[in-house]
């Protein structure tokens, strides 16, 4: 997140060695969640501001629910990608093992969610420096507007409990449709309008341990993860605290 409000960013500057002072206390705690003025975060302006928190995992379960709530209010099904994996060059197909892959946490998966739910209209983030000279970069925010995806590979059957029962699940998204505001392109794309950007699929490869599920090999294999390089981006963001 990039701030501008130049007292703000000073408290961070000073949190960053540990130098905090009473002020900057004070000034936190116009922030916090609960204060009398706040009455509900689906007012205005809390509906717009980020919210702080200390775990990848829980900034990934509030967008979720961010997402649902998006979905119902302009009444659509929410679409979620469904993560690619495979070990070797080869799809994993093992019904347990997708699914344990699917449920892993982000602190083990390099931050490449296993399910990433989109509706249209919904802020999102690039996770990945994609053209640096044209603004395309890690961290610069978006609005999705389309999902580009193979037809045959949309799928109703529910593969989590989080997500409604009308979910429309993924399983070879090609590119998401992001508009970039920020974004230095300076001629429009063919058949694309000004300033949307399609956004590629991204791989990482890490190592899980499936000894759990395989009790024939006991070791951690490596497996490739692959989805959007982007995030959901509503409210909420993640910030490391020095103390």
């Amino acid at each position: 997140m990039r701030t501008k409000d130049r007292r703000y960013l000073k408290l961070l500057d000073r949190l960053r060695h540990g130098k905090c002072n009473q002020s900057d206390y004070e000034l936190l705690l116009t922030r916090v969640v609960g204060q009398p003025s706040v009455k509900s975060l689906s007012d205005s302006p809390w509906n717009k501001a980020p919210l702080l928190v200390y775990r990848n995992a829980v900034r990934t379960q509030l967008n979720n629910k961010a997402a649902i709530h998006k979905a119902a209010e302009v009444g659509q099904a929410l679409m979620v990608c469904i993560a690619q994996d495979s070990c070797k060059g080869k799809p994993i197909e093992d019904p347990m093992l997708m699914k344990k892959l699917l449920k892993l946490s982000d602190s083990k998966t390099e931050h490449l969610p296993g399910l990433l739910p989109f509706v249209p209209g919904m802020p999102v983030i690039l996770t990945q420096n994609l053209a640096t000279e044209l603004g395309l970069i890690n961290g610069v925010n978006g609005i999705f507007r389309q999902l580009v995806y193979h037809e045959e590979s949309i799928s109703t059957e529910s593969l989590s409990q989080i997500f409604p029962n009308n979910t429309q699940y993924i399983r070879r998204p090609t590119y998401a449709l992001i508009e970039i505001s920020k974004s230095k392109i300076e001629c429009n794309l063919e058949t694309l309008q000004s300033k949307i950007v399609p956004i590629p699929l991204m791989e990482q490869t890490l190592r899980v341990d499936i000894a759990d599920i395989l009790l024939k090999d006991k070791k951690p294999k490596s497996t490739q993860k692959t989805i959007l390089s982007i995030q959901v981006l509503y409210r909420w963001l993640k910030i490391n605290l020095v103390y």
